[in-house]
């Protein structure tokens, strides 16, 4: 175990006492050197060599030898002159060495000296600290990395997290060429993982043990590797008391580990030359600077050859974890640290209760959700011991007694077996990490070696496993995660059978998206907890909170009518939530999709916060509200059922015409010409037809239209009868009953649901970068496809309403998406539409006036598609401002003049359709008490 560093700083005051007249390197360097090491209880023999020789370069076809005073591998080189001679000199000729040195062997530091002078060169940093023999005392931690600790800043973008999982993936892949797969590669990768990690952050004593010995004492062809991490992994699995006494000094020297991270017996793997050197390469990097929480997913990562060449791609970056976390519960403990921190006896009971705590999350993956909740925790708990040190006066006896927060306050449950080893290992890592960093706060080393706590990670299918049995209610603290994406077209069929176990009894479950089983169960978890009375807790205080990652798919069109419905009658209160934003990560090949947070309990919680994004790329801003609906408004608790009739009294809403045709009734402009050139006396039954791209992109198809075709007309078209055929044969062919009964009916479409009048269309998919969704009125002759709505009946009221900025408010907030297009519905969006209550004769003349001019504004551009009309940089100034003037004219029929934003707009549509729903009678009509508005004749 490593000297404190008070016993170190001792240390060196003594040795510059006992060297500060020397000065001939010839006669003591040796010994003044080896005195150096012993400063930090290491011996130098075991690290360093003296007199290393490397080949410096050719000089007239002759090899130059040059000598290393003392060399490190991969560590340190020293080079050591007498008395008063120049250290610019030697530094260049230390340098000089490189070229002949391994690449995995070339050291990070230089330190030159003449026993007087010290010069220390750290070369990843590109720094350099120039001190006398005498202050050595006062720049003793610049040497950490000898002591085997040091202050070390972990960023989860460094580089390095993607090389260490790069050459970790190298060496999976010749081990699974080798034969050596499953279960057994998975576990002695994470072994090697822990492995590497311990020889660089003082697990291992010395640093580089792990290096050393596989570098000095295994053959280089690689024959006898395997079998020496059979026994170092059985060393490190056997108390020091149990081990055999005659085992080899340096393999007794690893410390007992336990844990049971090395119990299971493993198969020998079979190296060879090239697995060794890819295993001295891992070796070679600096594991003391790996984030668990990043390295976790891109280690899983190198299991499989697609997601390597993503790597990292759908890793959950730190500044997304903490959205879940600060809210649900690390804001609050670090608020309630600042009320006590002045007070001992509250500060005693607030560190208690932080040991308390339990934290679980059911879709843990590698864990990185619980690791940076614990590096959290910690680095709070570490807060709270500066107050209580700083209090004493003086520095603790034993810092190792003052820490109450361990592993063993985390659950998780992970479907997988290899990520959830990974995130048992990545816990005792940070663990790790953090003792490092008190020991560098406190001067004095601690580490938790043998390990006596583990997280309890459970591997287990989480739909499918009773959570009780891995952490009682009761007991649970916060429930957390980023449980898996999986949309409902997407499920595999064991997904299916999952969700149909969770969804057992919730009507409609079958267009729910995966992740919302997680709410389900955790609702169930946490419904009636027993009151938690654990220490620093009063009786009856602590509720179980949640907090998951999910698409925003959860809080928008139908989903939120089937899973809100069931999660508000169980008493479900949303506490906080994140808006819309794009959950990117780490690493190249970065991913993001379109994600809300959602922070909710079986009971209310004060200071509810939704968290805005005027740029889902960007940072959220905090608004307190009053209550967070299930579309994370500041309005009433309303899930929006998907109706047949509209709440208001305004008319129906249809889709298009489904051809399911096998593409024999549609053609392109090119396929009428030609079509035409053959039959001619096709033309009056060939029509406009239109699908939701075509219309917003102005690029008309074509279809046959033979509703009127006379079948003595349609026997003379041959050309048109093979297209015939050809739809009565796609439609025979189907499986689908329906289908193949519409076979009898080939020359119609087999959903005709044209309008026999002038209608408005409305796309179903629109880009969400649109202000407005394009809208227009139509001829009767134009066919449309199912992606268009059509609207018949309506006028230029009705068009400036639906093309308003109230309207779209409700559909950004309300529809579905496609990826993050919008997708507009009849019944979720148009239906539930709260309409202007009964507007004056004078604004409804006034939005038909103003619909009129965005029409006019439109007609000014002939040319131009609505896609061109619409796009937020090519939309004419004139257009603009026509439906801003139109936006204040259906506000004022609202009764508004300004809304602040689409929040505000969409809480006081919410408000209203409560009061329009309140005396509505059951779904089967559309008529109320009173009409909310008058429509044209």
């Amino acid at each position: 175990m490593p000297l404190s560093w008070n016993e170190i700083k001792s240390r060196a005051i003594g040795f510059s006492k006992k060297w500060e007249d020397e000065t001939s390197e010839r006669a003591e360097a040796q010994s003044f050197w080896n005195d150096f090491f012993a400063i930090f209880g290491i011996e130098r023999r075991r690290v360093a060599i003296f007199e290393k020789q490397v080949k410096l370069s050719r000089v007239d076809e002759k090899i130059r030898n040059g000598r290393i005073d003392a060399f490190w591998k991969g560590v340190l080189l020293i080079e050591h002159k007498s008395a008063d001679q120049d250290l610019d000199r030697a530094f260049k000729q230390a340098a000089d060495y490189f070229p002949g040195i391994v690449e995995r062997e070339l050291p990070r530091y230089i330190l030159v000296s003449d026993f007087v002078r010290f010069r220390l060169y750290d070369l990843d940093r590109d720094t350099e600290t120039h001190f006398n023999l005498a202050d050595l005392h006062k720049h003793i931690k610049r040497f950490g990395f000898i002591a085997g600790y040091q202050a070390v800043e972990i960023k989860p973008q460094d580089p390095v997290n993607i090389k260490a999982a790069e050459a970790m993936g190298k060496l999976h892949d010749l081990l699974l060429a080798s034969g050596y797969d499953g279960h057994q590669l998975e576990l002695l990768l994470v072994r090697i993982l822990f492995c590497l990690f311990a020889d660089d952050t003082g697990i291992f004593q010395p640093a580089q043990s792990l290096r050393a010995w596989v570098d000095e004492r295994t053959r280089e062809d690689g024959s006898d590797l395997g079998a020496q991490l059979a026994q170092l992994f059985q060393v490190l699995n056997t108390p020091d008391d149990k081990r055999a006494k005659t085992l080899d000094e340096q393999i007794k020297a690893f410390p007992y580990v336990n844990g049971k991270l090395f119990a299971e017996t493993l198969p020998m793997a079979s190296f060879d030359t090239k697995m060794r050197e890819t295993l001295l390469d891992c070796c070679a990097l600096d594991w003391s600077t790996i984030s668990p929480a990043i390295f976790g997913a891109l280690f899983q990562s190198i299991m499989n050859d697609k997601a390597r060449r993503n790597l990292g791609a759908h890793y959950t970056s730190e500044e997304n974890i903490l959205k879940v976390i600060k809210p649900l519960f690390l804001d609050e403990l670090w608020a309630e640290f600042e009320k006590v921190k002045s007070n001992k006896n509250k500060l005693f009971e607030f560190h208690k209760k932080l040991r308390s705590l339990t934290f679980f999350d059911p879709a843990c993956g590698c864990g990185n959700f619980l690791v940076i909740t614990y590096r959290e925790l910690r680095l709070l708990e570490l807060a709270v011991l500066r107050v209580v040190h700083d209090a004493v006066g003086s520095r603790f006896l034993d810092v190792h007694a003052e820490i109450k927060l361990d592993v063993d306050q985390f659950y998780g449950i992970e479907i997988e077996e290899f990520p959830a080893q990974i995130a048992q290992v990545a816990m005792w890592l940070i663990d790790h990490q953090m003792n490092v960093k008190v020991g560098e706060e406190f001067g004095m080393y601690f580490a938790r070696i043998p390990l006596k706590s583990s997280p309890h990670i459970v591997h287990g299918n989480a739909l499918r496993i009773d959570w009780q049995d891995v952490l009682p209610s009761a007991r649970c603290s916060y429930v957390m995660g980023n449980p898996p994406f999986v949309g409902k077209t997407y499920q595999s069929a064991a997904q299916k059978a999952d969700m149909e176990i969770v969804m057992h009894g919730i009507k409609g479950a079958g267009v729910l998206d995966f992740v919302c089983a997680w709410y389900v169960l955790a609702t169930k978890y946490i419904k009636a907890p027993s009151p938690f009375t654990g220490e620093g807790w009063g009786e009856g205080v602590a509720v179980t909170r949640c907090a998951f990652v999910s698409t925003n798919s959860i809080t928008q069109g139908e989903q939120v009518g089937v899973l809100w419905s069931w999660l508000l009658a169980q008493g479900i209160k949303i506490q906080f939530a994140h808006r819309t934003f794009a959950w990117s990560n780490e690493a190249r090949g970065k991913a993001a999709v379109h994600c809300v947070i959602v922070g909710f309990a079986v009971q209310d919680g004060a200071n509810k916060t939704i968290y805005e994004y005027d740029d889902i790329r960007g940072e959220p801003h905090p608004a307190i509200a009053m209550n967070i609906n299930p579309y994370l408004v500041d309005a009433p608790e309303i899930a929006l059922p998907s109706r047949t009739l509209p709440v208001c009294d305004v008319p129906h809403i249809v889709f298009g015409s489904k051809p399911t045709d096998g593409g024999n009734l549609i053609f392109s402009r090119e396929e009428k010409e030609s079509l035409l050139r053959r039959e001619p006396t096709a033309a009056p039954y060939i029509r406009e037809y239109l699908s939701a791209e075509d219309f917003i992109a102005n690029k008309p198809r074509y279809c046959l239209w033979l509703e009127k075709c006379p079948p003595n007309v349609l026997s003379k078209m041959p050309a048109v009868l093979e297209r015939v055929a050809a739809v009565k044969a796609f439609r025979q062919a189907s499986t689908k009953e329906t289908t193949r009964r519409d076979a009898l009916r080939p020359t119609q479409f087999a959903e005709d649901r044209q309008p026999k009048f002038d209608y408005l269309a409305i796309p179903k998919t629109s880009s969400e970068r649109r202000t407005y969704i394009p809208i227009s009125f139509m001829k009767r002759e134009v066919v449309v496809a199912s992606e268009l709505f059509t609207i018949v009946g309506s006028g230029l009221f009705e068009f400036g309403a639906l093309t308003s900025s109230m309207h779209m408010a409700w559909v950004r907030f309300v529809c579905g998406r496609l990826k993050s297009d919008f997708r507009y519905s009849a019944g979720i969006v148009y239906n539930n539409f709260p309409w202007p209550d009964s507007p004056t004769a004078t604004q409804k003349q006034t939005i038909e006036t103003a619909a009129q001019v965005v029409l006019d504004a439109r007609a000014a551009f002939p040319d131009s598609s609505l896609a061109d009309l619409y796009d937020p940089l090519t939309m004419p100034p004139a257009l603009v401002k026509a439906h801003q003037k139109l936006d204040a004219a259906v506000d004022a029929a609202y009764g508004k003049k300004t809304f602040k934003n689409d929040a505000e707009r969409v809480a006081f549509l919410f408000t209203l359709y409560q009061q329009y729903t309140s005396i509505l009678p059951a779904e089967t009509t559309a008529k109320k008490t009173r009409r909310p508005r008058v429509l044209k004749g």
